[in-house]
């Protein structure tokens, strides 16, 4: 179970498997901001020009048309949240991933010698230059 546990852990904080989340996400949050502007600039001053019925908050002429400039607004200050957001989590998980590559490293590194062994070594030295 540890084995199964530890290689989920490999696949799931892979580069590439972290990287496609991050794009997902902030594609989904980028695709809001798309749907606001078009939804509260793009489609009003369409529908002014071909006499459209749009509501909102700022009215172009006299046409009946409003921009919605608020709810665009809302959606930039959601994605630069989520972003940060995104950005906070990745430094943990790339702090925690370096943390346990470093305890890998530590465990994998062979022991110093003990004061015996080194004095062994010295003694076996100087015999050999004799």
């Amino acid at each position: 179970m540890k084995k199964f546990i530890k290689e989920f852990k490999e696949f799931a904080l892979k580069g590439n498997v972290m990287d496609l989340a991050i794009g997902v996400i902030i594609g989904a949050a980028f695709g809001s901001i798309v749907t606001a502007f078009t939804d509260d600039f793009i489609n009003p001053l369409i529908a002014c020009i071909g006499g459209g019925d749009i509501g909102g908050t700022i009215e172009i002429g006299d046409t009946g048309n409003y921009l919605n400039w608020g709810h665009f607004l809302t959606a930039v200050i959601n994605f630069i949240i989520m972003a940060f957001c995104i950005f906070l989590m990745m430094k943990a998980v790339n702090k925690l991933m370096s943390v346990g590559k470093k305890k890998e490293e530590e465990a994998a590194a062979p022991a110093e010698p003990s004061a015996e062994e080194k004095l062994l070594t010295e003694i076996r030295d100087l015999l050999k230059d004799k």
